[in-house]
């Protein structure tokens, strides 16, 4: 569950400038470093894909005011991830690498209420990407029975 402090807080550090690009940079390196196995779901070129951790981040902030769309769009991506091969444990290796990269560039602002807000978030959108991608591959299973 994300309270509405929980929520402001998130939105507030997040509205940093360069914050998004920055976390986005240090993201990938500590996620193929936690599960070097992760890089071949990757395709396509890393400044691209830290483009495109920023956009999935900017617009996953934005939308914590609207939370049932959110859930909605990230269940629709959780589906997709599923048949690119993601599996569910990969969803807390990413969790980790996010939290991690936040806490090294928001620094001392990085607070333990913070990081209970982001991890409260993160949680949220990671269990409707999980729960979407049960539905997927039980979805799967049941057409080829």
């Amino acid at each position: 569950m994300l309270t509405p402090v929980q929520k402001i807080l998130v939105q507030e550090s997040f509205a940093k400038p360069g914050l998004a690009d920055d976390v986005a940079e240090l993201f990938y390196d500590r996620l193929f470093e936690l599960d070097p196995s992760l890089r071949h779901l990757f395709r396509g070129d890393v400044p691209d894909q830290r483009k495109t951790l920023t956009l999935v981040l900017t617009v996953a902030v934005k939308e914590l005011d609207r939370l049932d769309q959110l859930v909605s769009l990230v269940e629709d991506l959780g589906g997709r991830l599923a048949t690119y091969g993601v599996k569910e444990a990969d969803y807390d290796t990413v969790g980790e690498a996010l939290l991690w990269a936040l806490r090294v560039t928001l620094g001392w602002q990085f607070t333990p209420e913070l990081e209970g807000a982001w991890t409260a978030a993160y949680g949220l959108l990671s269990s409707a990407m999980k729960s979407a991608a049960r539905h997927a591959e039980y979805a799967t299973y049941a057409e080829i029975c």
